[in-house]
């Protein structure tokens, strides 16, 4: 989407924050020397700038991130590394504040950070309201975890990212294997010999596992209820499903709620999953 400017840059006196929103982050220069020498000149200003997704490289490539920590989406992260290998960055929450820079995951984190400074500049009624009016069942906070990453991320082999991108996209109600199959244009012997080969596990042990993940994210992250878990990862036994996670991670769902510093979040669930 093409959006005009509607005025000449503003003098940053005259500004409350300078939010650089990101857009897709390789095709080419994101802005130019003039709109770089600018936001500098902000930097120079006790006016906080904000990056937005990939504001954050931005500020980076602009200089002005040094010393501070940024916040990127997980779809990002290895490339933030890869650019900024002496910037300290995460990827496990939805905004971060480190003085006058703000950066943030985008996406949901976008909403999180406006109710963060309606908050702050209005108080929290106006928050809680906003909150409501973009009809979250809570105030988010920057340091709420992301949603967990997709799998098919993580594979190279393209029939089998797909198959994993189907299952992923079908976890509360989970597609036959064989529509899988169907869906990629091959037979069910075909799809169980490449996940048997780049993942390492079958397609029906492989869904299965990627619903357990995502229930295991759902009780780690939410207040939701175990039974509302079970039915949101494809389970519509609540007794079957707390069976099946018990063999997964060796507690209940109950009983895993309780345990925060047992995280499988990022490269450790992963692992987990493919074991």
């Amino acid at each position: 989407m093409l959006i005009e400017p509607t005025s000449r840059f503003l003098p940053p006196e005259s500004l409350d924050y300078v939010v650089v929103v990101g857009g897709i982050l390789h095709a080419g220069p994101q802005i130019d020397e003039v709109t770089t020498q600018y936001l500098r000149e902000v930097a120079k200003t006790r006016v906080p700038l904000i990056g937005i997704c990939t504001g954050s490289f931005i500020l980076c490539r602009a200089g002005l991130m040094r010393g501070r920590r940024s916040c990127v989406s997980w779809y990002h992260y290895q490339d933030f590394l890869e650019a900024f290998p002496d910037h300290d960055v995460v990827a496990d929450r939805l905004f971060l504040a480190d003085g006058p820079r703000i950066t943030c995951a985008g996406g949901t984190g976008s909403a999180a950070l406006a109710t963060y400074l309606i908050e702050r500049h209005l108080g929290s009624g106006a928050a809680q309201k906003a909150s409501q009016v973009l009809l979250f069942d809570k105030t988010l906070s920057g340091s709420d975890a992301q949603p967990h990453p997709p799998l098919s991320e993580t594979v190279n082999e393209p029939r089998v990212q797909r198959a994993l991108l189907l299952m992923e996209q079908n976890l509360t109600r989970p597609l036959p294997i064989a529509a899988v199959a169907q869906e990629l244009g091959m037979s069910v012997r075909q799809l169980e010999r490449l996940c048997h080969e780049h993942v390492g596990l079958g397609p029906g042990s492989l869904y299965r596992r990627l619903r357990m993940r995502y229930a295991n994210w759902l009780i780690e992250n939410t207040d939701r209820p175990v039974t509302e878990i079970a039915i949101e990862a494809g389970f519509a036994d609540c007794a079957h499903f707390s069976r099946q996670f018990k063999n997964a991670y060796g507690l209940s769902p109950s009983a895993r709620r309780l345990q925060p510093g047992r995280t499988l979040n990022g490269n450790a669930a992963r692992a987990r999953v493919f074991e």
